[in-house]
């Protein structure tokens, strides 16, 4: 049996608008992309969303719109050690310096305990991540970020459909970038979206998506209908070559936005049956307690979900890696629980971080993998896991 890590459905009405797409020969950022902003932004409960290429351009442009509010290039954002790499690359992108922060093994998220003595003159923002669709824990995030008057930008990549205490995740701080690759819960094969209830961080939004023009109007007459623009020389020149800011050229085509279209209207359904594969495949995951430790699902919350974490408790007679080999010689596909980015990826080693700064991060990285709970998996490929589980610990236990 094959257990694959992701999975993809594009619906027929995503089929049916490319083929039209395609023969109208307008692909670029238009229309659709602006059908799909409106649907996301009522998905999530929030006024604004702006579509762009990448997860993680989502979270560089977010990033970005806070030299519009008096941040300078090298201050300091803190994240997580624990991330998916696009997080600290994200940073770094955006010309801010990440400043890491350790996590918590049993959320595999940001310890808001360990925030405050981290915090500087040059700290302009706290980018926690909701890892594996558990929600960080917000309200203690806040409180620190408005007791020191930073923004908060959640990186909510992997966490569509994630409720925290009765608000949706992307709904929980000043923003949130979300990711729409291929095995996320909602995709565009890739992209990526930030959403926001404040008008003049989507305005900025928009002008940064597009190298930074004064063009920003959540409407573009010019791309979704090739209309006459009034504003075009209210500037005394084209408004199209007037550059506000640096900016960046990651603007969501047509065809992409076609596929999220039909990808939200299916996306219900979708987070149900993923939730389902979760909730199951992490109640039975107690038979090996001695074992493993996974994530739980609190009573303020629900987990986005987005896959399966598996950490491997200390002392035991056999490696994470000697365990993925098995499972993939058994045709169940995993993915390492990513790593310390300070300390366990080279690219970041110029910061000048060293093994041990973050042991949590550290220790999952080397102890962590995660597996698919996507919608095209069912019972039977949860009992194949966990038969080919058990038979693998009595091999090496």
């Amino acid at each position: 049996m094959k257990v694959p890590f992701g999975t993809i459905s594009i619906t027929e009405q995503s089929k049916s608008l490319i083929s039209s797409i395609l023969v109208s020969g307008r692909v670029s950022n238009g229309k659709y992309v602006r059908e799909f902003e409106q649907k996301f932004a009522e998905l999530t409960g929030t006024k604004e969303a702006v579509a762009l290429s990448s997860g993680t351009d989502a979270d560089a442009l977010a990033l970005a719109v806070l030299y519009d509010f008096g941040a300078k290039r090298m201050d300091e954002i803190l994240v997580p050690a624990l991330s998916f790499v696009a997080t600290g690359n994200a940073v770094l992108q955006a010309g801010f310096k990440p400043v890491f922060v350790d996590v918590e093994r049993e959320t595999l998220n940001i310890n808001p305990m360990l925030i405050e003595k981290t915090i500087t003159k040059k700290t302009r923002a706290i980018m926690p991540v909701h890892l594996m669709g558990k929600p960080a824990k917000m309200d203690e995030i806040n409180k620190i970020a408005k007791k020191h008057k930073l923004f908060v930008i959640e990186d909510a990549a992997e966490a569509h459909g994630g409720v925290y205490k009765g608000k949706n995740v992307g709904t929980l701080a000043d923003m949130a970038a979300y990711s729409l690759y291929i095995a996320h819960i909602i995709t565009t094969i890739e992209g990526g979206v930030v959403t926001t209830d404040r008008e003049d961080f989507a305005e900025i939004l928009r002008s940064l998506r597009s190298h930074g023009r004064a063009c920003k109007c959540k409407l573009c007459v010019v791309n979704t209908n090739s209309g006459y623009c009034q504003k075009r020389f209210n500037y005394g020149r084209d408004i199209r070559f007037i550059f506000e800011r640096v900016g960046y050229s990651c603007k969501m085509n047509e065809i992409e936005a076609a596929v999220g279209i039909g990808s939200l209207k299916n996306c219900k359904k979708i987070i149900s049956k993923r939730r389902e594969n979760l909730l199951k495949f992490i109640e039975r995951l107690t038979e090996f307690d001695e074992y493993f430790t996974t994530i739980h699902e609190e009573k303020n919350e629900k987990i986005g979900p987005h896959a399966f974490p598996i950490i491997l408790k200390e002392g035991l007679p056999f490696t994470r890696d000697q365990l993925t080999d098995y499972l993939d010689k058994n045709g169940i596909d995993t993915r390492d629980l990513f790593t310390s980015m300070p300390t366990q990826c080279p690219g970041f080693s110029f910061l000048g971080y060293k093994l041990g700064d973050f042991p949590n991060a550290e220790y999952i990285g080397n102890n962590g993998l995660h597996i698919g709970v996507h919608q095209d998996l069912g019972e039977e490929h949860i009992d194949y896991f966990f038969k080919t589980l058990r038979d693998f610990l009595k091999k090496v236990a």
